[in-house]
């Protein structure tokens, strides 16, 4: 540095894991958004309101792809860590595979580094090893449906494969994406969904009786009136599972949804598929172009291209949250306008 010159320290962003919804998503958009702005962050009661709080293996696994991805240096990263410092570097495309470990979501660790990669130098292919369909995170099919379409119409050229399912608890599973960089993205105004295109229900099951598939899509035929043409079995292999996942597509004019339920230990299919058609029921009778999942997971790229609206069939406490986080990154805001049965999503950038 060149005598009488000085530089700016840049500051580091403060957050409370306990804030909100407390959980895992506080972390995963702050990973994104201090890799592409090159911010700084530290966070402290992190997964605060969860029953086992601190870090677990998948969001370790989030935290350490990220810090490959832009070489950034961190602090406290440590599975049951309730703190975290990471401070970033450049993003650099390339090569990368992660492997969980565990039947952790491969899926959230790949939605922590897709939008990152938008913004590297050169082309990116990820591999990830876990969990593809999990009670608590959204399944493989949904990436490739519902939010990737939406990204694409952004301008984002992504390719994506599911090599193999991972079901809990034995994970195993494994998914591969392509990411181009992307010299700056869209934004998207949503407000209706259009036309019914395509609606139709898999069920998949792994070293499980296809009864249980069967009896999933007995259930949807019964309660959503679909004919029996689009309602499909899939036996996998068995070193896939033990697992099961039931999958709801409903393909409209500018947007696909995918809602999804997964087997469990003592659950009945008919307890598992009831989950996923009453999602899509809300859904369908909301007239809303998003479902609640989508809608939180569309904010963050809308924000990064600076602006958008959308209407979405439920405001959870998660989106508040995941709203409140990027606030502290971006010049943007986030706000929600209630109506008899959706709301209006609209973010805008605010004056620095």
């Amino acid at each position: 540095m060149r005598e009488g010159l000085t530089v700016e320290p840049v500051p580091t962003i403060e957050l409370d894991g306990s804030s909100g919804e407390g959980g895992g998503q506080i972390l995963r958009s702050a990973l994104t958004l201090s890799m592409i702005t090159g911010l700084p962050f530290r966070i402290r009661h992190i997964r605060a309101n969860r029953p086992k709080p601190g870090l677990m293996r998948q969001h370790l696994m989030a935290v350490r792809a990220a810090a490959a991805v832009c070489s950034a240096d961190m602090t406290h990263a440590e599975v049951g860590s309730t703190e975290l410092m990471f401070m970033p570097r450049a993003i650099r495309g390339g090569v990368y595979e992660f492997a969980i470990g565990t039947a952790g979501s491969a899926t959230l660790v790949l939605q922590t580094l897709l939008p990152a990669l938008l913004y590297a130098d050169v082309p990116s292919v990820v591999r990830i090893s876990g969990g593809t369909h999990n009670p608590k995170a959204p399944p493989a099919h949904f990436i490739e449906r519902a939010y990737l379409r939406l990204l694409q119409a952004m301008g984002a050229q992504v390719e994506f494969e599911l090599k193999r399912f991972g079901f809990y608890p034995n994970g195993g599973g494994e998914l591969c994406a392509a990411v181009w960089p992307c010299p700056g993205l869209r934004q998207l105004e949503l407000v209706e969904r259009g036309a019914l295109r395509a609606a139709g229900a898999e069920a998949y099951v792994a070293a499980l009786p296809l009864a249980v598939a069967q009896r999933e899509l007995d259930c949807v035929r019964a309660e959503l009136g679909w004919d029996d043409a689009v309602l499909r079995a899939h036996p996998l292999s068995n070193d896939q599972g033990p697992g099961n996942a039931l999958l709801l597509t409903l393909e409209s004019e500018h947007v696909t949804e995918v809602f999804s339920a997964v087997g469990e230990k003592r659950v009945r299919a008919e307890a598992v598929a009831g989950g996923a058609v009453l999602e899509a029921q809300r859904y369908m009778a909301s007239g809303a172009v998003v479902g609640e999942h989508l809608g939180d997971q569309l904010m963050l790229p809308l924000a990064l291209a600076g602006g958008g609206r959308y209407t979405i069939d439920h405001v959870s406490a998660h989106a508040i949250t995941n709203a409140e986080v990027i606030a502290q990154f971006l010049p943007v805001s986030v706000t929600f306008e209630a109506g008899e049965r959706r709301s209006l999503c609209t973010i805008a950038r605010v004056a620095q």
